[in-house]
Protein backbone atom coordinates (compact mmCIF):
# COMPACT_ATOMS: atom_id res chain seq x y z
CA UNK A 1 0.00 0.00 0.00
CA UNK A 2 1.33 3.31 -1.20
CA UNK A 3 0.71 6.06 2.08
CA UNK A 4 0.06 9.52 0.29
CA UNK A 5 -0.30 13.00 2.04
CA UNK A 6 -2.71 15.57 0.92
CA UNK A 7 -1.21 19.29 1.28
CA UNK A 8 -4.22 21.77 0.31
CA UNK A 9 -4.79 25.05 2.34
CA UNK A 10 -8.73 23.92 1.40
CA UNK A 11 -10.84 21.71 3.15
CA UNK A 12 -12.76 20.64 0.01
CA UNK A 13 -10.13 20.27 -2.15
CA UNK A 14 -8.25 18.32 0.44
CA UNK A 15 -11.55 16.16 0.59
CA UNK A 16 -12.29 15.82 -2.95
CA UNK A 17 -8.47 15.33 -3.90
CA UNK A 18 -8.53 12.44 -0.66
CA UNK A 19 -11.91 11.25 -2.14
CA UNK A 20 -10.08 10.53 -5.96
CA UNK A 21 -7.05 8.90 -4.41
CA UNK A 22 -9.33 6.89 -2.21
CA UNK A 23 -10.45 5.06 -5.54
CA UNK A 24 -7.35 3.27 -5.94
CA UNK A 25 -7.12 0.39 -3.74
CA UNK A 26 -3.16 0.86 -4.13
CA UNK A 27 -3.48 3.99 -1.91
CA UNK A 28 -3.99 5.03 1.32
CA UNK A 29 -4.31 8.70 2.39
CA UNK A 30 -2.32 8.66 5.82
CA UNK A 31 -2.12 12.57 6.46
CA UNK A 32 -3.45 15.96 5.49
CA UNK A 33 -2.05 19.77 6.05
CA UNK A 34 -3.55 22.99 5.77
CA UNK A 35 -0.25 24.92 4.56
CA UNK A 36 3.66 24.11 3.94
CA UNK A 37 4.63 24.61 7.45
CA UNK A 38 2.42 21.92 9.08
CA UNK A 39 3.37 19.52 5.43
CA UNK A 40 6.71 19.66 6.74
CA UNK A 41 6.24 19.20 10.46
CA UNK A 42 4.02 16.41 9.50
CA UNK A 43 6.54 14.66 7.15
CA UNK A 44 9.23 14.62 9.51
CA UNK A 45 6.60 12.07 11.73
CA UNK A 46 5.67 9.95 8.92
CA UNK A 47 7.22 7.51 6.12
CA UNK A 48 4.79 9.12 3.43
CA UNK A 49 5.43 7.87 -0.41
CA UNK A 50 3.78 10.54 -2.39
CA UNK A 51 2.50 13.86 -1.51
CA UNK A 52 0.36 15.98 -3.59
CA UNK A 53 1.05 19.37 -2.78
CA UNK A 54 -1.08 22.75 -3.50
CA UNK A 55 1.43 26.21 -4.58
CA UNK A 56 -0.80 28.91 -3.05
CA UNK A 57 -1.14 28.32 0.42
CA UNK A 58 -0.68 30.58 3.73
CA UNK A 59 2.34 30.26 6.03
CA UNK A 60 4.75 28.62 3.84
CA UNK A 61 3.85 28.03 0.04
CA UNK A 62 4.60 25.06 -1.63
CA UNK A 63 7.48 25.64 -3.92
CA UNK A 64 9.08 26.49 -0.64
CA UNK A 65 7.72 23.67 1.07
CA UNK A 66 8.94 21.28 -1.81
CA UNK A 67 12.59 22.58 -1.43
CA UNK A 68 12.31 21.83 2.70
CA UNK A 69 10.72 18.57 1.51
CA UNK A 70 13.41 16.88 -0.27
CA UNK A 71 16.25 17.87 2.37
CA UNK A 72 14.09 15.35 4.94
CA UNK A 73 11.79 13.13 3.02
CA UNK A 74 12.31 10.98 0.12
CA UNK A 75 8.82 11.11 -0.80
CA UNK A 76 7.68 11.35 -4.66
CA UNK A 77 5.56 15.21 -4.69
CA UNK A 78 2.78 15.57 -7.35
CA UNK A 79 1.80 19.46 -7.63
CA UNK A 80 -2.15 19.91 -8.08
CA UNK A 81 -2.53 23.82 -8.38
CA UNK A 82 -4.84 26.04 -9.92
CA UNK A 83 -1.23 28.52 -10.83
CA UNK A 84 0.48 25.69 -12.77
CA UNK A 85 -0.92 25.72 -15.85
CA UNK A 86 1.29 23.70 -18.10
CA UNK A 87 4.44 26.11 -18.98
CA UNK A 88 4.01 28.69 -16.46
CA UNK A 89 6.66 29.49 -14.42
CA UNK A 90 5.01 28.23 -11.59
CA UNK A 91 5.05 24.63 -13.18
CA UNK A 92 8.53 24.86 -14.51
CA UNK A 93 9.60 26.33 -10.93
CA UNK A 94 8.09 23.16 -9.65
CA UNK A 95 9.47 20.73 -11.73
CA UNK A 96 12.70 21.92 -11.35
CA UNK A 97 12.22 22.14 -7.35
CA UNK A 98 12.01 18.46 -7.97
CA UNK A 99 7.91 17.85 -8.68
CA UNK A 100 7.57 14.24 -10.31
CA UNK A 101 4.39 15.90 -11.82
CA UNK A 102 2.60 18.81 -12.06
CA UNK A 103 -1.24 19.12 -12.83
CA UNK A 104 -3.55 22.26 -13.12
CA UNK A 105 -6.31 22.52 -11.20
CA UNK A 106 -9.28 22.96 -13.94
CA UNK A 107 -11.24 25.85 -12.84
CA UNK A 108 -9.26 27.86 -9.93
CA UNK A 109 -8.52 27.17 -6.16
CA UNK A 110 -11.38 25.70 -5.31
CA UNK A 111 -12.35 23.91 -8.67
CA UNK A 112 -15.66 21.55 -8.00
CA UNK A 113 -15.26 19.75 -11.35
CA UNK A 114 -11.43 18.39 -10.34
CA UNK A 115 -12.93 14.98 -9.89
CA UNK A 116 -14.14 15.05 -13.10
CA UNK A 117 -11.34 16.78 -15.00
CA UNK A 118 -8.57 15.57 -13.78
CA UNK A 119 -9.38 13.08 -11.42
CA UNK A 120 -8.00 10.15 -13.90
CA UNK A 121 -4.44 12.16 -14.52
CA UNK A 122 -4.31 12.70 -10.56
CA UNK A 123 -4.29 8.92 -10.29
CA UNK A 124 -2.10 8.66 -13.34
CA UNK A 125 0.78 10.62 -11.51
CA UNK A 126 -0.16 8.80 -8.51
CA UNK A 127 0.57 5.46 -9.86
CA UNK A 128 3.27 6.43 -11.88
CA UNK A 129 4.93 8.10 -8.67
CA UNK A 130 4.52 4.54 -6.63
CA UNK A 131 6.00 2.98 -10.07
CA UNK A 132 2.66 0.71 -10.74
CA UNK A 133 1.56 0.48 -13.94
CA UNK A 134 -2.02 1.09 -16.07
CA UNK A 135 -5.27 1.75 -14.13
CA UNK A 136 -6.91 0.75 -10.70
Amino acid sequence: MTSVMIVDDSILMRLMIAEIVRTDPEFDVVDRAGNGCEALEKLRQSDCDIVLLDIEMPRMNGLEALRRMRLISGAKVIVVSSSAEAGSPTAIAARREGAVAVIPKPSGAVSMDLKARKGHEILRACRKAAGLSGTA
